[in-house]
């Protein structure tokens, strides 16, 4: 890529998250983060064929980040339950990892994603990851059993509420602004109240 393109580039990342992040994905226009990045409108579309693509390269580095941590983290539950130590799979901290490790590493990403994606494929960010989580946790569940631990029967359909319950609580730090300590603390306290029923639901 020529020098005065890869600059050009590196000058419209940060505009096209200042005018997401203020606007929102669907009131943000191409104008405006043109201007806002310093060059014309047709310039932009040298770099990215609409809006969407822009936001998409925003968004889709962490995404695939967050992706290989929890590949890892799901490995690790599954060395826990080999060793037969559930109790340290629980106090493992991942939940903690995540704050750490990922959302205030990406900030300004994860508030893209879940207070400013509306209009775009992203939308259903949060929703996506229940998923997710739901399928891991039934095939941990599983796996569990042939390990003779005493798994409890759960309806997929409340697990999926409890989980949506979850997830958005964690996810709150991102949405008002916690700061890292701030939501470190308000991790704690969401350990204390949602592990003990996670192990009384699932029997794990």
């Amino acid at each position: 890529m020529p020098k005065d393109k890869t600059e050009t580039h590196e000058r419209i990342i940060p505009a096209a998250m200042k005018i997401f992040l203020e606007k929102g994905f669907e009131k943000a226009t191409m104008r405006e983060i043109a201007e806002e990045a310093g060059i014309t409108a047709a310039g932009l579309y040298r770099h990215f064929v609409d809006k969407e693509a822009m936001f998409a390269a925003l968004v889709e580095p962490v995404l695939s980040e967050l992706q290989k941590w929890c590949e890892r983290t799901r490995q690790v539950d599954y060395d826990f339950l080999e060793q037969g130590d559930l109790d340290a799979m629980w106090d493992s901290g991942n939940d903690l990892g995540l704050v750490v490790e990922q959302i205030y590493s990406h900030f300004n990403e994860f508030k893209l994603l879940l207070c400013c994606s509306a209009g775009t494929k992203y939308a259903w960010f949060l929703h996506d990851i229940v998923v997710m989580e739901q399928q891991e946790t039934l095939a941990y569940m599983e796996e569990a059993k042939k390990h003779g631990v005493p798994v409890k029967e759960v309806d997929p359909k409340e697990l999926h509420l409890l989980m949506t319950a979850y997830t958005n609580a964690l996810f709150e730090v991102v949405v008002h602004d916690f700061t890292k300590e701030e939501a470190l603390h308000y991790l704690d306290t969401m350990h204390q109240f949602f592990i003990p029923g996670w192990r009384a639901i699932l029997g794990l």
